[in-house]
């Protein structure tokens, strides 16, 4: 979700202003934060249309009327909550390990989550099902050549060892 997307739903001018400050609000709170997307220049950064994401996956939860087996079954709803928890985890990481989270897209190509800390850039794609291909990830390393590149998931670092870790870990690898 995206605060442009929210603001279409909207119909007077001036909202977008409002909302950005209700997410303001949000991420004090330690309730949503928007994700920046990454750039190599800090203009390109701050000119971005954030990304949503929940800082705790209770917030996710409480909108869910199904069991979580059924909620587990359902690979599409299991992969939104998979990478919301990777990214709760890795802002909330962030606070306290001093690094920035954004994510990235190029078109139809994306990579989830991309941190950066004193210089260093590593993109985390969080895959949750089968399908483990992803052109976004190569085409990230081909522009910005990152100091490294982690799946979550499938083919990758496990869920439960990830949501364990200190994430700044990732850079001294």
């Amino acid at each position: 979700m995206s605060l442009t997307k929210v603001q279409g739903e909207l119909q007077e001018s001036g909202n977008l202003t409002t909302l950005s400050g209700y997410l303001t609000l949000l991420e004090e709170a330690g309730l949503l934060k928007g994700l920046e997307k990454y750039a190599a220049d800090i203009i390109r950064k701050r000119s971005s249309k954030p990304k949503f994401q929940v800082l705790n996956n209770a917030l996710l939860s409480a909108r869910q009327n199904v069991s979580f087996e059924t909620l587990r079954s359902n690979h599409k709803e299991w992969g939104n909550f998979a990478e919301s928890a990777v990214g709760a985890h890795l802002i909330n990481s962030g606070i306290k390990y001093k690094f920035d989270v954004y994510y990235w897209n190029n078109g139809a190509y994306e990579v989830d989550y991309v941190i950066e800390k004193e210089g260093k850039v590593i993109a985390i794609e969080v895959i949750s099902g089968k399908d483990v291909a992803n052109k976004g990830l190569g085409l990230f390393d081909d522009e910005f050549h990152p100091h490294g590149l982690f799946l979550i998931g499938t083919d990758g670092i496990s869920f439960e060892n990830f949501l364990s870790m200190n994430p700044a870990e990732l850079f001294l690898l």
